[in-house]
């Protein structure tokens, strides 16, 4: 069983190349045992958008992390009805792995809004934050500490290299028949043309 449990759970519409460096930089500098990727199959804060269905973002997860031997998948999500919350799905892998220390890994831009997620006060209670600053996010920390009492405890920063790369981008890109090279892992740029998946 995995002491230090990394946690990264995320829509993955698709995986790409700053996904994977994080979850690397992140077992990297808190010698994470594993790193498990965690595709939400019901994404609370993207209800109305359009998300592509969770078989395809787990098939896509599955060629990201191939060859990997720190990372894993938790179908935790995809496998039990939404919505899925965050603290729900910590729960969950703590309950799954009682013996492991969890580490949570979040953008800055999370952190910022965290207040308004589902009971984060239970949240922090169950993983150390991984904060993985981001360009041009700004926050408040005094605030947010105000608000959630015990915040400042659990939150740790890493530094990951600077990687401008989004999956809305990618999916626009692949709509318009553009090249995703070299922003996708080959396996996840072979699966998108396999199965059209962004096709207009």
């Amino acid at each position: 069983m995995p002491e230090r449990l990394g946690v990264f759970g995320g829509t993955f519409d698709p995986p790409h190349i700053a996904h994977q460096i994080v979850a690397e930089r992140a077992q990297e500098t808190l010698s994470l045992d594993k790193v498990m990727w965690v595709p939400v199959g019901d994404p609370p804060h993207k209800k109305g958008q359009q998300v592509l269905e969770a078989v395809h973002r787990l098939h896509m997860v599955e060629h990201a992390v191939a060859g990997n031997p720190h990372f894993a998948i938790a179908r935790i999500d995809i496998d039990r009805p939404g919505p899925h919350y965050s603290v729900d799905m910590l729960r969950l892998l703590s309950d799954e792995y009682p013996t492991a220390e969890l580490f949570f890994l979040i953008g800055g831009d999370s952190l910022r809004d965290i207040s308004q997620w589902h009971q984060p006060e239970r949240l922090i209670e169950c993983a150390t934050l991984v904060v993985v600053e981001r360009p041009g996010v700004e926050y408040d920390f005094d605030a947010l500490t105000r608000a959630i009492p015990g915040l400042e405890q659990t939150v740790v920063r890493i530094d990951v290299p600077c990687i401008e790369v989004s999956s809305t981008d990618i999916r626009e890109r692949a709509a318009a028949g553009r090249s995703i090279r070299y922003l996708v892992p080959s396996p996840v740029a072979d699966y998108i043309h396999e199965h059209a998946l962004y096709a207009s």
